[in-house]
C-alpha cells in the first residue's frame, strides 16, 4: 500500500499557494446591503477547496473514494469562472490521479459489478485530468459485459420502473441484501426501503458515467432518464417536519441530478421552459435547505439553479450564500465537523464550492437538445408509475 511521506506537506503548501494576485480580490460587498464582500467569497471558495484536498491526502480516505474526490477535482478545474481555482483544482486533480492511476493498474480478476463500476467512475476522472489508460478500460468493458443491469442499478430500466423494493444496506453491519428483504440476511435486524427516487438518481449517474468513458454499466442513460416522469409531481417541503417529510430528500437529490447529468457537470446552461416541474421545485423549496442548515442540499440546490438561469438577483439564493459564508467551519470545511464518516465532511464542502462558484458556461447545454423528449409526462403512462 501506498505510504504518505514528509515530501506531502511540501506538495500541499505549493499546490495551495495563492497566486499574487489571489489576495486582491475587490473587496465591494456582495450586493447592497449585505455583509459579506466578494473577497470573502473568493477566500471561503478558496479554502473550502483547500480542505477537501487535505482529507483527499489521506491514504484511507483516498482509498474509499478516490474516485469521487478525482471527479470533484475535475469538475471543479473545468467548470468555474475564477481562473485562480480552476487552476489549482486541476493541479490537485492531477496529483491525485497520478496515484489513484498507480494504484488502479489492473482490475481484479474477481470485482463485483460495484468495483467495476469504481473504476470506470476513477478512469472516466483521470482521463478528464490527462490521464487515459486504453488497458484498463478494455479490462473494464469485458467484466461490465458479465454483469446486467440489476447488478449495476439494482433494478431493469428497460423493463421497469424505479422500485420501492429496494432495501438500503444494513445500517448495522453494512450487508447488502436482495431486493424485496424485509430483514438483513446476516444480522437479522429489519431494513430501511430506498426510495424510487434515491434508486433512480444512483441509476442515473451510473449510466450517465458509463456513457462518457464508453463502457455499458447496466442501461444506457436514456434507459433511465426516461422514467423522470414517472417520479411527478413532486412533493414540496413539509415545514412541519425536521427533515422536509417523505422523500424530500431524495427528490432534491434526484432532480439536482437530472440538472448535473444534463450540462455535464457545471459545463452547459438549461432551459427552466424544458424542465419547468423541475425548476419550480428547486426554486421553490431552496430556502427549506438553509431551515435543515444542510449545506449539502443547499449547495445542490444552488449549484443547480445557476444552470438553470438563477443567480443572486433572487433572494433565496441571496438567502444561501449568506449562509455557506456565516456557516463555514475554522477548517474550511462545510458540514459537522464531529462527523466520522469522511464522506459526509469533503461532500458538503465540494457542494459549498460548487454553490459560491460562478461558472464560465459554454453555452446550452447539447445534452437537453438531444434527450429533451424523454422529460415529456407521455413518455410513461399511468400504470407504470412506481
Amino acid at each position: 500500500m501506498f505510504r504518505r511521506r514528509p515530501l506531502h506537506l511540501f506538495l500541499l503548501l505549493a499546490l495551495l499557494a495563492c497566486p499574487p494576485h489571489a489576495a486582491a480580490q475587490p473587496s465591494r460587498p456582495l450586493w447592497q446591503g449585505s455583509q459579506f464582500t466578494e473577497a470573502d467569497r473568493a477566500r471561503a471558495v478558496r479554502r473550502g477547496l483547500e480542505f477537501i484536498y487535505r482529507t483527499a491526502l489521506d491514504e484511507d480516505n483516498f482509498r474509499l473514494y478516490g474516485s469521487d474526490y478525482l471527479w470533484c477535482f475535475y469538475t471543479v478545474g473545468e467548470s468555474v469562472s475564477d481562473p485562480a481555482v480552476r487552476r489549482a483544482a486541476r493541479r490537485m486533480g492531477v496529483e491525485r490521479a497520478r496515484l489513484w492511476q498507480r494504484l488502479h493498474r489492473t482490475l481484479p480478476r474477481d470485482s463485483d459489478a460495484q468495483t467495476v463500476a469504481d473504476f470506470a467512475f476513477g478512469a472516466d476522472a483521470s482521463a478528464g485530468l490527462g490521464f487515459r489508460n486504453e488497458h484498463l478500460k478494455g479490462q473494464v468493458r469485458r467484466a461490465a459485459a458479465r454483469f446486467g443491469p440489476r447488478d449495476f442499478l439494482l433494478f431493469d430500466p428497460a423493463t421497469e420502473a424505479p422500485p420501492a423494493d429496494v432495501p438500503d444496506d444494513c445500517g448495522f453491519d453494512g450487508v447488502r441484501n436482495a431486493r424485496g428483504a424485509k430483514a438483513c440476511r446476516a444480522c437479522r435486524r429489519p431494513l430501511k426501503p430506498r426510495t424510487p427516487q434515491d434508486v433512480w438518481y444512483d441509476a442515473l449517474i451510473t449510466a450517465y458515467v458509463g456513457e462518457r468513458y464508453g463502457v455499458r454499466l447496466g442501461a444506457s442513460y436514456a434507459e433511465v432518464l426516461r422514467w423522470l416522469p414517472s417520479l411527478r409531481p413532486y412533493r414540496a417541503a413539509d415545514p412541519a417536519m425536521p427533515d422536509g417529510g417523505p422523500g424530500f430528500y431524495d427528490t432534491v437529490y434526484a432532480l439536482t441530478h437530472v440538472v448535473y447529468t444534463l450540462n455535464d457537470y457545471g459545463l452547459y446552461t438549461l432551459s427552466p421552459r424544458a424542465l419547468g416541474d423541475e425548476y419550480e421545485f428547486l426554486r421553490s423549496n431552496l430556502r427549506e435547505a438553509v431551515r435543515q442548515r444542510d449545506a449539502d442540499m443547499l449547495g445542490e440546490f444552488m449549484d443547480s439553479l445557476r444552470a438553470l438561469g438563477l443567480d443572486e438577483r433572487d433572494p433565496s439564493m441571496r438567502a444561501g450564500v449568506e449562509y455557506l459564508l456565516a456557516n463555514q467551519n475554522a477548517d474550511g470545511s462545510w458540514g459537522a465537523r464531529d462527523e466520522r464518516d469522511i464522506y459526509l465532511r469533503y461532500h458538503p464542502t465540494w457542494n459549498g464550492v460548487a454553490a459560491l462558484s460562478r461558472y464560465r458556461w459554454r453555452g446550452p447545454s447539447p445534452r437537453l437538445r438531444k434527450y429533451r423528449h424523454l422529460l415529456d409526462d407521455n413518455q410513461t403512462t399511468e400504470h407504470e408509475r412506481p
